[in-house]
C-alpha cells in the first residue's frame, strides 16, 4: 500500500478513517525511525505481542490495535517521549487487564494478573511491568459504583508514578477526545465515566515531577479542554 508523503503530519483519527490499521502501522514505523536498532527491536517486539493478544478484539468499528498504536504514536510525536520502556508499556497497557490468561501462558492459575505481569517482567523488564500495572484496573467491588472506583484507582495509581501519568493521559485523550467516534448509547456512558477525570489528569500533568516539557503540557491541557467541551456537548443537553 502506498501512503501520502504527508502521513507524518496527519491527525491520527484522520489516518484511522482514511488508511486504517496499515496507515497507523506505517506512522508508527515513521516515528520509531528516530530510535536506534536496539530500541526499535524492543518496540517491534512489544507491537507484535500487542497485535497477537488483541488480534480478535474490536473497538467500535476498528481493530483494537488501532487504539494502542495511537496511544504510542501520540506519546512519541506529540509528547516527544523517547523513553522506550514508556512506549512499550503504552503498547501493552491493556494486555494484562484484557488478556491475563493468554499472557500468563499455559498452566497458569490463581493470580493471573500477577502471572501476566511476571511474563512482561521476563520479556521487557520490571519497569515496563510496573508501568503496565499502574494503568491496569483492579477487580472492582460489585457493591460500589464501578466508575467511581475507576476514578479512585486512576488518582491513586498515578500519584506515585509520573511516567504512568503520561501513558494514562495518552490513553484518556484517545478515549475522551475520541469519544465522538463512538456510536449509540455508549457515547453518553463513556462521557459520564471520563468527564470527572479531566480535573484529576489536569492536576497530575501539571505537577513539576511529571516528565514533560512546558509546551507538551500546554498541548495536553488543550486536549483536556477539548475533551471537556465534547463531554459537555454530549451530557449537558436541556431536558
Amino acid at each position: 500500500m502506498t501512503f501520502p508523503a504527508y502521513l507524518a503530519t496527519m491527525p491520527m483519527h484522520a489516518i484511522t478513517e482514511i488508511h486504517g490499521e496499515p496507515g497507523l502501522l506505517e506512522r508508527f514505523r515513521m516515528e520509531t525511525d528516530a530510535f536506534g536498532p536496539a530500541a526499535r527491536e524492543r518496540l517491534t517486539a512489544a507491537l507484535d505481542l500487542a497485535a497477537e493478544l488483541h488480534r480478535d478484539d474490536r473497538r467500535v468499528r476498528e481493530p483494537y490495535l488501532n487504539h494502542l498504536l495511537r496511544v504510542a504514536i501520540r506519546m512519541m510525536h506529540h509528547y516527544q517521549v523517547r523513553d522506550v520502556d514508556v512506549i512499550v508499556a503504552g503498547l501493552l497497557h491493556d494486555a494484562v487487564e484484557d488478556h491475563p490468561a493468554e499472557l500468563a501462558g499455559p498452566g497458569a492459575d490463581g493470580d493471573l494478573t500477577g502471572a501476566a505481569l511476571a511474563t512482561l517482567t521476563a520479556r521487557f523488564g520490571p519497569r515496563v511491568a510496573g508501568l503496565v500495572a499502574a494503568v491496569t484496573n483492579p477487580e472492582y467491588d460489585p457493591d460500589r459504583d464501578r466508575h467511581q472506583q475507576y476514578r479512585e484507582h486512576v488518582a491513586a495509581s498515578l500519584d506515585a508514578d509520573p511516567w504512568a501519568r503520561v501513558i494514562k493521559v495518552s490513553d484518556f485523550t484517545d478515549n475522551g477526545v475520541g469519544v465522538i467516534h463512538t456510536l449509540g448509547p455508549k457515547v453518553a456512558r463513556l462521557a459520564a465515566k471520563y468527564r470527572p477525570l479531566v480535573p484529576v489528569l489536569r492536576e497530575l500533568i501539571g505537577r513539576p515531577d511529571t516528565p514533560l516539557s512546558a509546551p507538551v503540557k500546554r498541548h495536553i491541557f488543550g486536549q483536556l479542554d477539548l475533551a471537556e467541551e465534547r463531554f459537555a456537548a454530549i451530557l449537558d443537553q436541556p431536558d
